[in-house]
């Protein structure tokens, strides 16, 4: 019997599925077991992290065969959608907080017991959540990111997605990292564990990050995306045009600088009240 992500592989080889009894069937197991976190988009193996690029593949075929629905939760909110993902549904059984107040999260998206939802925030399809994170009021987990144990999406913290192209590397946060209010994590940007990000930092492929500590300057290149090291301490920074005619204008661009490493400070300055879980 083919794997099935030999199956998914093939199906989304095809020109025409839509019609494909079959290939409905395949999706919506690969779904479920999307959902309940036994496959996912990206894994840590061998200590380096690795695209799956067949889950991002089947993600897509989800797409292909969906059709526009219209979706209602049975509270106040209504989604006109694709049926193949729909809103997902919560029971005490999962474990999950989800506070009043317009959230939605995504079938295909995984969200580990203990996690907490903070009104209104959204999960897209392939995030993986896992235990004991916090995702408060205003932010948003895209398409495929992976977020590990216990880190904290403060409010308006925006974790981009990263669908396609299929083999790229989706934006992953490690276990306990603050990300701070108003943060933007884009382009398959890895940031490493306990990292804590400054209030309005934001990350990107074309961004320098400055260590002040190090003296380094950490950059992607083709081959790797931009990472943030084990505990760095980041907040928003400037660096002074030098170049060319606006040299003597005395403008300057963003860039994200380490200013320390995680200590017992930092630690009793960001941690978080377990009563609250």
């Amino acid at each position: 019997m083919p794997s099935l992500k030999s199956t998914i592989e093939r199906l989304s080889s095809l020109g025409e599925v839509e019609s494909n009894p079959e290939a409905r069937r395949i999706f919506l197991d690969f779904r479920d077991q999307l959902t309940q976190g036994k496959i996912r988009a990206a894994e840590k193996i061998n200590g380096k992290w690795v695209v799956n690029v067949w889950v991002k593949q089947g993600i897509l075929l989800g797409f292909r065969l969906g059709e526009l629905s219209q979706m209602d939760d049975g509270s106040t909110l209504s989604f006109v959608d694709k049926d193949t993902f729909p809103a997902r549904h919560f029971t005490v059984a999962d474990r999950v907080r989800i506070v009043p107040g317009g959230s939605s999260i995504r079938v295909g998206s995984y969200v580990a017991p203990g996690v907490i939802c903070m009104p209104p925030m959204f999960i897209n399809v392939g995030a993986y959540i896992d235990e004991g994170a916090l995702v408060d009021s205003h932010a948003l987990v895209g398409s495929c990111a992976q977020i590990g144990k216990r880190v904290h999406l403060s409010a308006a913290a925006q974790i981009g997605g990263v669908l396609e192209p299929v083999n790229a590397a989706p934006v992953i946060v490690e276990d306990d990292v603050l990300i701070g209010g108003n943060c933007g994590v884009y382009e398959g940007t890895v940031v490493r564990a306990r990292a804590v990000l400054g209030a309005g930092t934001i990350l990107t492929r074309s961004t320098p990050l400055y260590d002040l500590v190090r003296g380094e300057v950490y950059k992607a290149n083709e081959d790797s995306p931009l990472e943030v090291p084990e505990n760095a301490v980041v907040v928003p920074g400037s660096r002074a045009v030098k170049k060319g005619a606006p040299a003597g204008w005395n403008l300057s661009l963003y860039t994200p600088v380490i200013v320390k490493y995680r200590d017992e400070k930092t630690d009793h300055r960001i941690e978080l009240e377990n009563w609250l879980r």
